[in-house]
């Protein structure tokens, strides 16, 4: 659970299409390849009302926005884009099979506890769950770098991706891999961005610059004293600079079926992030793009 040392091989576990962060998660990620081997994507499921009809066909919406992201990007999904699970694990703890499932598998497997895969998971984490029920070997061999959950004294732990998959939740918790926890409110959601911002430092900056302030622009209608979280930024964060999250050793948590926190300090250990530094997150993702389009 130390922060890595020198270029980091890494697979993307995501619910793109859900919001609008997973995108800025992507495209950080691929910016930084002096410091991250980003060798897979996975298209993540996701059920919310307003913007999917089911798991299933939230992770078909995820994996063609992975698409629309690579193509401003000028970049080819061959070889690096595989679908997901369409169900959740659930409370059974069912296996889900999916392209994804057997890659990060494979990936885990010609890996070793001294130089681990990292899954920077971002969304439910059915995907992870499955290969984790499925190849419980490749549980020393990945880190898992997860964003879900509320912080451990936040009154309960009703936050999407975690509550999207109560059962999947369970599985990683409860399975020993070495996990870094980013909580959501409390801890990540001092990630705040505006329109302002975005219209000075990321749309100017080429068609992915373009796509991704339409996306912040259009998740609201009043931009006036209007900010919004860049969740999935933060666990790529930690990756890039672990001094941009501030984090301890903490006993594992345990998720209650009250969807609340129960702390036993006889539980394996994980890293807990508890202090996100918003400005040099940022300010990393800003000037990366600029660059890129200067």
């Amino acid at each position: 659970m130390e922060p890595p040392s020198g270029r980091v091989r890494c697979v993307l576990d995501t619910d793109t299409y859900n919001e609008i962060d997973d995108q800025f998660a992507i495209v950080q990620m691929l910016l930084s390849s002096d410091r991250l081997d980003l060798q897979a994507i996975y298209a993540a499921p996701f059920f919310l009302r307003d913007r999917s009809e089911s798991p299933g066909h939230g992770m078909e919406l995820s994996h063609e926005e992975i698409f629309r992201v690579l193509e401003r990007m000028q970049l080819r999904p061959e070889g690096l884009v595989f679908k997901g699970v369409t169900d959740y694990v659930g409370p059974q703890k069912t296996i889900r099979e999916a392209p994804a499932v057997d890659d990060l598998i494979k990936r885990a497997r010609a890996s070793s506890p001294e130089d681990p895969l990292y899954v920077v998971a971002i969304a439910a984490i059915s995907n992870v769950a499955s290969a984790l029920i499925k190849a419980p070997d490749i549980s020393d061999k990945i880190v898992v770098v997860w964003l879900a959950g509320n912080a451990l004294e936040w009154p309960d732990t009703n936050e999407f991706n975690l509550c999207q998959d109560v059962g999947g939740s369970q599985v990683l918790l409860d399975s020993g891999v070495p996990l870094v926890l980013f909580p959501c409110l409390g801890v990540v959601s001092h990630l705040l961005s505006t329109v302002p911002e975005m219209e000075r430092h990321v749309e100017p900056y080429g068609d992915i610059g373009r796509f991704l302030a339409q996306r912040f622009k259009e998740l609201s209608g009043d931009h006036v004293g209007w900010s919004k979280q860049l969740w999935d930024m933060a666990p790529v964060a930690w990756l890039l600079n672990p001094d941009w999250c501030e984090s301890v050793i903490a006993p594992t948590p345990i998720v209650t079926a009250q969807l609340t926190w129960s702390v036993d300090r006889a539980r394996h250990p994980m890293r807990y992030v508890y202090r996100i530094h918003r400005d040099p997150i940022l300010k990393d993702f800003f000037s990366k793009l600029k660059e890129k389009h200067s």
